[in-house]
């Protein structure tokens, strides 16, 4: 087996908010065992959630994305922020909290993979179209190494997401499958 050392399993914006919303029944028990593989091979699981203050001031009322939320979605309030509990992060596992569709984006992140030696980032998530997505370039960017866990992110957009880990990820990442990546994570 490879060293693990330097390689993150990101599990992004799996609250239960945001699974709620999947079809793939089997989405849930397949991002656990990735979960679950990395864990067992010394890879660190950084669990990346959306999260806001009370009021929201983050939140432009000019973010088309953001900006109708709700008042007291995704806070500390709000039981649908929570991590799937098929999914919660372990003891001394890391919890980055975001602002924004990128993983990076309003969050310390970046500061944590820096300061913990992490090169190598192994995306998971919801939506492929979203945090993958915004993710993955802006990692790219930052010169990271890359790989995507194909049936470990999920999108609405069945087409959307075959686009996107077919013809788009490939440019800047690994692709592969949760089973196969499961072997021997790296």
């Amino acid at each position: 087996m490879s060293d693990t050392k330097d390689t993150a399993l990101l599990v992004m914006d799996v609250q239960q908010g945001i699974t709620g919303r999947v079809e793939d029944e089997g989405y849930v028990p397949r991002l656990a065992r990735a979960v679950e593989a990395a864990r067992g091979a010394g890879v660190r699981v950084i669990h990346v959630v959306i999260g806001f203050r009370a009021g929201h001031p983050e939140i432009s009322a000019a973010n088309k994305s953001f900006g109708a939320m709700p008042d007291g979605v995704f806070t500390a309030q709000d039981p649908g922020s929570a991590n799937h509990p098929a999914v919660v992060p372990a003891e001394g596992e890391t919890v980055v909290t975001k602002k924004r569709v990128s993983a990076f984006a309003g969050s310390d992140l970046d500061m944590v993979l820096r300061a913990g030696g992490i090169r190598h980032l192994v995306l998971s998530g919801i939506a492929t179209s979203g945090v993958v997505l915004s993710t993955l370039r802006q990692a790219a960017d930052l010169d990271f190494r890359l790989t995507v866990l194909s049936d470990g992110c999920y999108d609405p957009d069945e087409e959307v997401h075959r686009v996107l880990v077919e013809k788009v990820f490939p440019r800047q990442a690994g692709i592969t499958t949760v089973d196969e990546w499961s072997k021997a994570p790296e």
